[in-house]
């Protein structure tokens, strides 16, 4: 028998969740999911909900909770709405009872090494390791008595032995047989839930319409999508299954490592819409590349563009695509933050569009703030240089063309030239290497700084 999945004909506004587990800070995997899911809500005029699969009391934390969101935040995503499932226990036991009423939840009592024992013989025998349905064969009595033994049971999800189709939006026409798989458990021994049900039940209560999330989700499908007729869903969701983020060395990403977490991205000075141009754009047919807003990068992303295949992720890549990033965002887009590193005033301005070309991390635009507006320890001139160099400085105001009449004229009363001409003026002016345009900085620095720095004795 085949169970196939239709999409509602009539479009209604989506309605798509990121649903972290707070047990550590996401990564930039993680973070892949959360922003095609907020693309897809922005693009189609619908809702993005974080919702925080918190059932796990032993490892879920606030802590964790918190700085999701904090990392959400820093790339632009700006929920529409918060669910927390530790707040939802009763709509979970309501849920697990009408299963049970309809003879769809049943209860088992293996222990885990009875089940394993059972798994062995299968493989060794060459048959397919699922689970042998033993428990529906219990009587009454035979279930009184063990649990009079002590033993609490689990409780599975007995699956409908058919071969369930639905249109995936990444991955095209997809099924799984329902024959192959094991009636997957919903509630532990304990009674608290694993992530299936609960998941559902959300799902169906927020009016979720489209699950977007990662290919390694693709086999639990078939099981959500049975359960969520059981429950009575008339529309269950569309799905789209997006391919995994691996990282250099070809392995998973995993946030209990840490593994290019969004957090340290952060505090290594890495640009968020570098990050989030990596996360969303990489695996797909369009190229990665630099975005200078979120709603620019969302124009760019598109489900159908996804590639099957895996996307390896280069550190490397995203550190350049950082860099090119930052010498694209105007002045406008970076004032608070120029603001926060207390870079304000009339300068402010023209010094980002001066120094931003020359930024590896924007932290580095307060090194050429101090260039201009503080003190610096300059590499002195060599005495008849400076002498010759203090007579052919420009009188104010210094503009933009001070520093070519400037050096022009030193050229003609030296005969120097090229780097033996410019570089012992950087450094004196700057106290670096290399850095911006110094007919740029010449004018914010100022004539009486200017005199001084070529001034200083050694």
């Amino acid at each position: 028998m085949n169970q196939s999945v239709k999409s509602p004909a009539a479009f209604v506004a989506p309605v798509v969740r990121f649903a972290p587990s707070p047990t550590g800070r996401i990564h930039i995997g993680n973070a892949r999911t959360a922003l095609l899911n907020y693309f897809f809500a922005r693009k189609h005029g619908g809702t993005f909900l974080l919702r925080f699969d918190d059932t796990d009391s032993e490892r879920s934390t606030e802590e964790f909770a918190l700085g999701i969101e904090v990392d959400l935040a820093w790339l632009g995503v700006d929920p529409d709405g918060k669910m927390r499932q530790s707040e939802r226990f009763s709509l979970y036991d309501a849920a697990a009872a009408k299963l049970k009423t309809a003879g769809l939840l049943y209860p088992c009592f293996e222990t885990s090494e009875e089940l394993e024992r059972k798994r062995r013989l299968q493989i060794a025998r060459g048959a397919p390791p699922v689970y042998d349905r033993a428990a529906l064969q219990l009587t009454e009595h035979e279930r009184a008595a063990l649990a009079a033994e002590g033993r609490k049971p689990h409780w599975r999800f007995k699956l409908s032995p058919d071969v369930v189709r639905w249109e995936d939006l990444i991955r095209g026409a997809s099924h799984i047989d329902c024959a192959s798989l094991s009636d997957p458990v919903l509630v532990r021994e304990d009674g608290s839930y694993l992530y299936t049900l609960p998941s559902v039940v959300d799902d169906i209560d927020a009016g979720v319409t489209h699950i977007i999330r990662g290919e390694d989700h693709v086999t639990n499908t078939a099981v959500q999508l049975q359960l969520f007729a059981a429950l009575g869903s008339a529309h269950p969701p569309q799905f789209a299954h997006h391919n995994l983020l691996i990282g250099a060395d070809g392995q998973g990403l995993s946030k209990r490592t840490g593994a290019l977490s969004i957090a340290g991205l952060r505090e290594a000075g890495v640009e968020s819409l570098a990050v989030a141009a990596m996360a969303a754009l990489t695996g797909s047919s369009v190229s990665v590349q630099p975005a200078h807003s979120l709603p620019e990068l969302a124009g760019l992303v598109d489900l159908a563009s996804i590639s099957r295949n895996s996307a390896r992720f280069d550190d490397e890549e995203l550190r350049h695509l950082s860099q090119r990033v930052l010498h694209g965002l105007s002045y406008d887009f970076v004032h608070d933050r120029l603001e926060a590193l207390e870079i304000v005033g009339r300068k402010a301005e023209p010094l980002w569009r001066a120094a931003r070309g020359n930024l590896e991390r924007f932290s580095d635009i307060a090194t050429w703030w101090q260039v201009v507006e503080g003190e610096i320890a300059p590499q002195p001139l060599e005495p008849e240089f400076a002498a010759a160099a203090r007579a052919a400085l420009p009188p104010e105001p210094l503009d933009e063309s001070s520093w070519g009449l400037w050096t022009q004229a030193l050229k003609q009363a030296t005969g120097l030239k090229g780097k033996a001409l410019f570089h012992p003026l950087r450094l004196a002016l700057t106290g670096h290497e290399s850095g911006p345009e110094l007919a740029k900085l010449l004018p914010m620095i100022g004539r009486s700084k200017v005199l001084a720095r070529i001034s200083a004795i050694g």
